[in-house]
């Protein structure tokens, strides 16, 4: 295993040889890395934190911190991250709390940019990008293929929809509705559908036209979000959609919205 002779491993941390660890680590007791994962210079971890296989960690990074939260009192809280992920220069990925559950989740082949904040009980999916100084207050949930730009803070509790495109210096306080496009200029708003990065994953026209014509209720129809929800599931039952189709999935996710949806 190559190990930078100025790192600092404790005992009881599990690291597998194939890993490779580099000057100025400091990785704690209770960290478990999985195979392949490649911490540069200077990253701290501290546990009890669980990386998978194949991370990169890029220099002054710190993983499994103590949340930035009052309540918090040395309680045993976790961090789990998947595999494949790339987490660049000086982010912060911290655990979770007992009210909050215990968990800080980031899932697989995520690409974290520099600065990028994870803050305690979040549940980030597979597949995002979330760009520099993106900033995740405490239990914010992140859907797959998400991306949040550049400098754009979200508010605690937050949830963002699957496939959603959040602009860069956006502030975030209220739900991000799945597969759209989010931009603040001077506040925020939803601009339709993400449908540059829909296209790109290969999702269906049939299906990009299907979630526009739900889009179009829900933002330029007039129509408050309740009465744009019962004319989406007006639209669901005359197309025959099924539970897993992505108009149902806004719908759904809208109806179990606790803070509201940016519209």
């Amino acid at each position: 295993m190559p190990i930078a002779p100025t790192a600092t491993i404790a005992p009881g941390a599990r690291i597998p040889d194939s890993c490779t660890i580099g000057p100025g680590c400091v990785i704690a007791a209770e960290v478990e890395l999985g195979e392949h994962c490649r911490l540069e210079a200077h990253v701290v971890v501290h546990g009890p934190t669980r990386l998978g296989a194949h991370n990169h960690v890029y220099p002054f990074t710190t993983v499994g911190m103590a949340p930035q939260d009052i309540s918090f009192h040395g309680e045993p809280t976790r961090l789990e991250i998947g595999e494949h992920n790339v987490i660049r220069e000086f982010c912060s990925l911290h655990r979770g709390t007992a009210k909050g559950g215990g968990l800080t989740r980031i899932g697989s082949r995520n690409l974290l940019m520099a600065y990028t904040h994870v803050a305690h009980d979040c549940v980030v999916g597979d597949d995002c990008i979330l760009a520099n100084c993106a900033t995740l207050g405490g239990h914010v949930q992140v859907g797959d293929f998400s991306t949040v730009g550049a400098f754009s803070p979200v508010h605690q509790y937050v949830r963002i929809g699957r496939h959603a495109f959040i602009g860069g210096g956006t502030v975030v306080t209220q739900d991000v509705l799945p597969y759209s496009k989010t931009v603040c200029r001077r506040e925020a708003r939803a601009y339709g559908i993400n449908r540059v990065g829909l296209e790109r994953r290969g999702f269906e026209p049939e299906i990009l036209t299907a979630l526009q014509r739900a889009y179009r209720l829900l933002l330029n129809s007039g129509l408050n979000t309740t009465q744009a929800l019962e004319k989406i599931h007006a639209l669901i039952a005359e197309q025959n959609l099924p539970a897993n189709h992505p108009v149902a999935e806004l719908a759904a996710f809208i109806a179990s919205s606790e803070r509201g949806v940016i519209k």
